[in-house]
């Protein structure tokens, strides 16, 4: 039996996700603060799944999570720190609630999950998997997310710096960054700016139209792992050829330029 913790697991990639662990035969702890898409979920998944309201800015949610799952389960094999919020606008008009928001959930999110986590994992003395969730956004900017970007910039951080961390301590316990491209989920479901409300309006219709389900974008994932691999970027026709731009930007001291314009990639 192998033991899966999944936050942001109410909808989108953390429901697909939980819903591929029980399909490969594993049981599931569902974290999120949405009560009532959690409890859809864990139904729907029977007695595979417990399901626990988790708030991760919270120390203390996080403890309480991990003494549930190890009460219901008796170990964890697998930590998908995945919850994450999205803000669209200016920069300079976005609320510092809401650039606080996107700094306490998407990277002290993971933070806490470590705390929490890690010295168990250590523990425990034996395989384990740490996924933290950044996106093809990481390695991207873009303009009118800038907290989304400048976070999930900080998760590929954090995560390179976590897994040379582990390989000192204790070997078994691996660690993989998953980079999303476009996958159906409400990442955007919160109301646009005036001034984002038109490219609010584009990245919703490009999800609708080119997003990857959630099921399938799971399955993708859980293949990964099991190659054993860190960079888990199931689209990466999102990512390579915008990545190789970036760089030769990068390398020639060139003025940046929006990674999806046409200017980018030539």
């Amino acid at each position: 039996m192998k033991v899966a913790v999944i936050t942001g697991a109410a909808s989108g990639i953390g429901a697909g996700l939980a819903k591929q662990a029980v399909a490969l035969g594993m049981k599931v702890v569902l974290a999120d603060r949405d009560q009532a898409g959690l409890e859809k979920i864990a139904q729907e998944l029977g007695d595979q799944a417990l399901a626990v309201v988790t708030d991760v800015t919270s120390q203390a949610s996080l403890d309480a999570l991990a003494d549930k799952a190890y009460a219901a389960f008796g170990q964890v094999d697998m930590l998908f720190n995945n919850a994450g919020v999205l803000t669209t606008g200016n920069c300079w008009e976005i609320s510092d609630a809401q650039w606080q928001k996107s700094w306490q959930v998407n990277v002290n999110g993971i933070v806490n999950g470590l705390r929490t986590f890690v010295p168990r994992l250590l523990k425990a003395d034996r395989p384990a998997r740490i996924i933290n969730t950044a996106s093809v956004g990481g390695f991207l900017p873009s303009p009118l997310m800038s907290p989304y970007s400048a976070t999930k910039f900080a998760v590929v951080a954090l995560t390179e710096s976590l897994v040379n961390e582990l390989a000192t301590l204790n070997p078994q316990i691996k660690v993989s960054l998953l980079a999303p491209g476009p996958v159906k989920s409400a990442i955007f479901r919160e109301a646009p700016s005036e001034a984002s409300a038109q490219f609010h309006s584009l990245m919703t219709h490009m999800l609708d139209e080119n997003g990857l389900d959630a099921d399938e974008f799971a399955r993708l994932v859980f293949e990964a792992i099991n190659r054993g691999e860190y960079w888990i970027v199931p689209q990466p026709k999102m990512l390579d050829p915008l990545l190789e731009a970036r760089n030769k930007i990068i390398a020639n001291r060139a003025n940046p330029v929006f990674a999806w314009a046409p200017e980018a990639v030539n």
